[in-house]
């Protein structure tokens, strides 16, 4: 699961970036400008399915929510006040449902990638029909070894894209080989992925997430405007926002996010979606503790007009500085700094609870 509550695990992880030199892969990086998106509460769920929201996608005006993995594995539709329409089972059993998309066809695909102990040979995308219900696997393998993801983007020709969720060192971004749109994603597969590119986030400032340190630097979900040409990848704490006029995905992360949304003190954020109308919503797993929530449950979120940044004026604000994408700029230099941070690696691998 995502969560990584394991108290060993966020001991370690505290510990380390403690260490004088030891911050989170992305120290090096350059600052990514800030926009300035208020929040506004949408609405909070309270089905207890949604205790552990990980996912949500938009269609057709229509609000999807999935959660992590866990007992119940459906995926949810709200209303405007998070009070649930209809559910919708799982057409295959999943092992780690991380996120969801909202694919051009109008199906939605659950991103089965999440590895907590990087074990996995395969991975997979399960669709769904919302008018139907039904729904196929499509199994998917790494070229170079099990990676833990908990991001997923569509675009609006049909491109999937994962970023994967590094501890240490920079994120993988991955897509199909040869260009395979999700309906050409063999049924159960394999298909195998091609890396792209890696891509670094953060540290910042922002309150919030379950690993002082850390939380602002691991990726955990992705998002991609109705009309393909805005995207985001968001950590535990921040949201980060890509232009892609062309509605291509991977020159969009080349390039790197234009601006960052900071999104404090949701302890562990990891859902976002873009709706019809261009705002941002944003969503986060409760905080748990012996199976039960402690605290008031968090809300959904909403940032109005994202996707409408990049309609106004040309040269303004974050997008007329062309050197804001170092921040994510594929291909950058994610040193890990020191053997201690190896070993505290190898440490964490050890500690991280198998989920079963």
């Amino acid at each position: 699961m995502g969560s990584l509550r394991d108290a060993g695990v966020t001991t370690v992880v505290a510990l380390v970036c403690a260490l004088p030199g030891a911050a989170p892969a992305a120290a090096d990086v350059a600052e990514v400008p800030v926009a300035d998106f208020p929040a506004e509460v949408l609405c909070t769920p309270d089905d207890p399915a949604l205790v552990e929201l990980s996912g949500l996608a938009v269609i057709g005006g229509r609000l999807f929510a999935t959660p992590d993995a866990g007992a119940d594995e459906s995926v949810v539709e709200l209303d405007a006040d998070c009070a649930v329409v209809q559910r919708f089972p799982v057409p295959v059993d999943p092992y780690d449902i991380e996120d969801l998309a909202a694919g051009p066809d109008g199906r939605l695909w659950l991103a089965d990638i999440g590895d907590n102990t990087s074990v996995r040979q395969t991975v997979a995308l399960i669709s769904l029909d919302p008018a139907s219900g039904t729904g196929d696997l499509h199994r998917l393998t790494y070229p170079d070894g099990p990676r833990d993801a908990e991001a997923l983007l569509v675009s609006v020709s049909g491109e999937p894209v994962i970023v994967t969720k590094a501890l240490f060192g920079a994120s993988g971004v991955y897509r199909p080989v040869r260009g395979r749109t999700v309906d050409r994603l063999e049924t159960p597969g394999p298909v195998p992925l091609e890396k792209i590119g890696s891509l670094s986030l953060g540290p910042t400032d922002t309150p919030g997430g379950p690993l002082p340190g850390a939380s602002s630097t691991l990726i955990t979900g992705g998002a991609v405007s109705t009309d393909g040409t805005v995207a985001a990848v968001r950590t535990y704490t921040d949201v980060y926002v890509f232009h892609a006029p062309d509605s291509d995905l991977a020159a969009a992360i080349a390039a790197g996010p234009v601006f960052r949304i900071p999104v404090p003190d949701e302890p562990q954020g990891e859902a976002m979606a873009f709706t019809d109308a261009g705002d941002l919503l944003t969503g986060s797993e409760a905080i748990l503790q012996g199976g039960a929530v402690t605290g008031e449950r968090p809300p959904i979120q909403v940032f109005r007009g994202v996707a409408d940044y990049f309609t106004g004026d040309p040269g303004t604000e974050a997008e007329s500085d062309p050197g804001s994408g170092d921040a994510g700029r594929i291909g950058a230099a994610a040193a890990v700094g020191s053997v201690i941070l190896i070993a505290a690696a190898a440490l964490v691998w050890r500690l991280r609870a198998r989920r079963t």
